[in-house]
């Protein structure tokens, strides 16, 4: 089996390891860490297909780097849920996931304080991958818990069954990969 896959992703072309993630299947790891270059062309071919909205919101970590790209170019808040409670957080809201890439199951919280930041806002929930959609499924269920409305889901790549998602805004496809 090859070692990368090779994608092509706005404009740019990325080696990506491939990595196992049970006997059957293997993912190409989309990183998007450190590489500055890729964030700001993601995050600007994302932004000319998005709908018109508000505020963004992400999941800790991978998703950070492009929604704050997203949200320095158009000038609009962008909001992380992080992985779990903060002491600075007075009243953390919390819903669990389940990601392709974790084994565990994971919390996503943000404070109330930031939810009230979403009320009667046009959400866009914002992530690098989206493969199974446990991630945008908690998003989504936070973002409930406030008076916003999710007015779009867009990410970077669509893994696998999530490329024939027609309620999701992508930039190209990645094949999950037999072993």
């Amino acid at each position: 089996m090859k070692d990368t896959y090779t994608l092509q992703v706005a404009g740019l072309t990325r080696e990506l390891p491939i990595c196992p993630i049970n006997e059957e299947i293997s993912i190409a790891a989309f990183i998007m860490f450190s590489d500055v270059e890729l964030t700001v062309a993601c995050a600007k071919a994302l932004l000319e297909k998005c709908p018109e909205f508000d505020v963004i919101v992400t999941a800790e970590a991978k998703g950070i780097p492009l929604a704050y790209e997203m949200s320095r170019q158009s000038g609009k808040v962008y909001i992380p849920a992080r992985k779990g409670e903060k002491l600075y957080m007075e009243e953390p809201v919390v819903v669990e996931d389940q990601s392709i890439t974790t084994s565990a199951k994971q919390k996503l919280v943000i404070d109330k304080k930031e939810l009230d930041r979403m009320n009667g806002k046009r959400v866009l929930i914002v992530d690098d991958v989206i493969s199974t959609g446990g991630s945008l499924l908690a998003l989504e269920a936070l973002v409930a818990r406030s008076t916003g409305t999710v007015v779009g889901r867009a990410a970077v790549l669509a893994e696998g069954d999530a490329a024939q998602r027609n309620d999701i805004i992508f930039l190209e496809p990645l094949p999950l990969i037999e072993n």
